[in-house]
């Protein structure tokens, strides 16, 4: 099982940043659920929290003249009444929004480009339904203090649009938070053009900089001008006043420099996490695309990267099934024609009868045999560390030593065909194949056109190699080498054949020593020594 803090888990966990949001595979009816939930509470809690920071300080901290009792009562009254209205009227209203831009979750269906840049800017015009709640009580309060109060009406006004600026900011990151899930849903096909989009990431860094940081050192910059226009304010209820805003000034630009700091570190960290599972050899890895930003692009662009390396690696190993991995990784490291001189040793695998078979047997029965027959083929070779060269009809090339070298290529081709002679025997009595082995100088390279390239092996030993298998047919066992691969061979397998009679193959000047298991091997000849 894994660590609940590896990238693995934690991309499964959070896939956007935090278990609140829930998996990405979730209903979209729990989705709905989930995200309206989240979104009320964070616009009840935030509003809440900066509304009754905003009355503390006009009521009891800033410096200004002391109110009647009528006044207070009258502060008492209005504020909790005026809360509770726009709280009501904000709800309602930011709920409708919510639930029209995002009808296209509950239908289950990809968002068209409208929809799409619509949800992408649903923060925005969520936050400035509260910008409009909190300005017009601004102006509901201004009118009032005017009326009651009119020596309070700055300090009033700098209160609730200075702590209704933070407040905001901080609603607009918390509503981007909650809605990530539904972004990530959006942006799933295709992330809209960037001048359609909000502004970018310097742009949004600078302004949470200003509200976080600008606007609260604005605030305290005025309780010093109400403090000179007031002129009697004491050192001590200055001080009061100075350590009350420092420490809201404190408290509210660190909430609001994190929640930034997070809307930026989160798809960060998600490319992070994907990256270190790519790096472990999982290549089957999608991140959401949760960000309107630049950061949603580096998203993006990291699935496109990660599809990219799928569709090489889908390539690379369907190129490998047609030529033989070794070949794969040569044709990587090098693209230009030619070849080198290399001892290698070959085998060569020929069915018996097979004009006779196809004729005999119904093509699908004759095709199933043949992949059978060159399963067991492909696997010994691959088992004794050589590659199949070529497939031609009925028949295999393989190859020991090229484009891999092998401490003992000779001995792996003998041993591949002993392991081979058995196996046909045992498994597939009724595909009879003849087996030639020998070893000696080929070329073995690149061959063909810039266009279009094939690695391949040319050399004397390659048409020696044919010619043994045919005479394998008649032979016992059906496996003939020549006793230059035996002699070749590491001693533990050259002990396992015996020397024949000597011949000159059709197609070869010079005769062949042939070679043959020992004869104790022939009821036994898979027993290989690995």
């Amino acid at each position: 099982m894994l660590p609940e803090s590896s990238p693995e888990r934690l991309l499964q966990r959070r896939p956007f940043g935090s278990w609140l949001l829930g998996p990405a595979d979730q209903s979209p009816r729990m989705l709905r659920i989930r995200v309206q939930t989240l979104l009320t509470l964070f616009s009840i809690g935030t509003n809440l929290i900066g509304a009754v920071v905003v009355f503390v300080l006009a009521v009891f901290v800033l410096p200004g003249p002391p109110g009647d009792d009528n006044l207070t009562l009258v502060r008492w009254l209005a504020f909790p009444i005026y809360f509770l209205a726009a709280l009501l009227i904000g709800a309602v209203w930011s709920t409708r929004l919510a639930r029209r831009v995002t009808r296209w979750v509950l239908e289950e269906r990809p968002a068209t480009r409208r929809e799409q840049i619509a949800t992408l800017q649903l923060p925005l015009r969520l936050t400035m339904i509260e910008v409009v709640l909190w300005l017009l009580a601004a102006v509901v309060f201004s009118v009032l203090t005017l009326a009651l109060e009119p020596q309070s009406f700055l300090r009033v006004v700098v209160t609730i649009i200075d702590g209704g600026t933070v407040t905001c900011a901080a609603s607009y990151l918390l509503t981007e938070f909650a809605l990530r899930p539904i972004a990530a849903r959006a942006l799933a096909d295709e992330p809209p053009p960037r001048r359609l989009l909000a502004a970018g990431l310097e742009a949004r860094t600078v302004f949470f900089w200003a509200v976080g940081s600008g606007v609260p050192v604005l605030g305290l910059m005025l309780t010093a001008v109400l403090a000179l226009i007031e002129g009697d304010v004491s050192s001590t209820r200055l001080s009061v006043v100075i350590l009350a805003l420092g420490a809201v000034v404190l408290v509210f630009g660190w909430f609001l420099t994190l929640l930034s700091a997070r809307s930026v570190v989160a798809p960060v960290r998600s490319v992070r996490n994907a990256l270190t599972v790519i790096g472990g050899g999982d290549l089957n890895v999608r991140i959401p695309v949760f960000d309107g930003t630049e950061l949603g692009s580096l998203q993006a662009g990291f699935n496109r990267m990660a599809a990219g390396l799928r569709e090489r690696e889908r390539l690379r190993d369907l190129f490998g099934r047609y030529v033989g991995t070794d070949v794969v990784r040569e044709a990587l490291t090098s693209d230009s024609l030619g070849g080198e001189e290399r001892f290698a040793a070959m085998l060569f695998v020929d069915l018996v009868g097979s004009t006779e078979l196809a004729a005999a047997r119904p093509p699908t029965e004759v095709v199933h045999l043949l992949n059978q027959f060159f399963v067991i083929v492909v696997d010994e070779v691959d088992r004794h560390g050589g590659f199949v060269n070529k497939f031609a009809g009925d028949a295999v090339l393989a190859v020991f030593g090229a484009p891999t070298e092998l401490p003992d290529a000779a001995g792996s081709a003998l041993r591949a065909g002993r392991a081979l002679a058995r196996r046909l025997a045992e498994e597939l009595p009724e595909a009879t194949a003849g087996i030639g082995v020998t070893a000696g100088i080929v070329v073995a390279g690149t061959v063909g056109d810039v266009r279009r390239h094939e690695y391949t092996v040319i050399g004397d030993p390659v048409n020696e190699a044919a010619r043994l298998s045919e005479l394998a047919k008649s032979a016992p066992g059906r496996l003939v080498a020549s006793m230059n691969a035996v002699e070749e061979a590491a001693p533990a397998e050259a002990a396992h054949w015996e020397a024949g009679d000597t011949v000159t193959v059709r197609g070869r000047l010079q005769p062949t020593r042939l070679a043959l298991p020992a004869r104790e091997q022939l009821s036994s000849a898979g027993d290989v020594d690995h």
